[in-house]
């Protein structure tokens, strides 16, 4: 890979942060419950309130990223560590979000879950962006690849379960924190996890070909799987 591929990788990668921080921006805003991955931080950012959730979601990425050296140990690859400013980016670019739709009223139902959706096509469209790009994975991805290589499980399933687990410990958080009361986490979140893998697999089938003209000036083909 020459470095002028590499730079336009890994600035398309950044482009991807700035839609998926602006897809949970949108979701948050709703407040119908955001995506599985960030709900442990958006409880968090319910609860204490003196830091942003894009401030929490750099803490759980970063407890991610320990995870994985946890987990992987000597295995634990240095370039990996590019996670960590990445994550605060993530961080700073979901406030710069929060900012943006705080002028978008929120007074209906209807409107709420429209955020939600926006929010989700938005990350999906963020997210299919970074597996185009192609150069490193974000702390949650990479969190759960650490864990199936480890155990020796598809990473598909090891997703899922890890999906489950982020919300069960939001609920958990949230019954605790709130007396008894879920907060943070609803349809919201449901919809998120149904929907975003099929926004992703849209805009991937249809981007990868023109987007890899622009990275190496070739078409690539499309897995079938998408």
């Amino acid at each position: 890979m020459t470095k002028i591929e590499t730079t336009k990788r890994y600035t398309l990668f950044i482009i991807s942060l700035f839609f998926s921080a602006l897809g949970v921006a949108f979701t948050k805003h709703g407040e119908l419950g955001v995506s599985p991955i960030s709900s442990v931080a958006n409880v968090m950012s319910c609860k204490f309130d003196a830091l942003s959730l894009g401030t929490w979601l750099i803490i759980w990425n970063c407890i991610l990223i320990a995870g994985q050296i946890a987990i992987l140990r000597k295995r634990f690859q240095p370039i990996q560590l590019l996670q960590v400013p990445l994550s605060f980016l993530f961080g700073w670019f979901t406030n710069f979000g929060m900012w943006i739709v705080s002028f978008i009223p929120v007074n209906s139902y209807i409107v709420r879950l429209t955020m939600v959706i926006v929010g989700v096509i938005i990350l999906g469209f963020g997210i299919a962006l970074s597996v185009i790009a192609n150069v490193i994975m974000n702390s949650g991805e990479a969190f759960v690849k650490a864990v199936s290589d480890q155990i020796h499980k598809e990473f598909g399933n090891v997703k899922i379960a890890f999906d489950v687990l982020c919300v069960i410990m939001a609920l958990i958080l949230s019954l605790v924190f709130f007396d008894f009361t879920i907060v943070g986490t609803r349809e919201g979140t449901i919809i998120s996890a149904l929907l975003t893998g099929v926004v992703v697999k849209f805009f991937t089938k249809r981007l990868q070909h023109p987007l890899n003209f622009i990275l190496i000036g070739e078409n690539v083909k499309v897995p079938k799987a998408l």
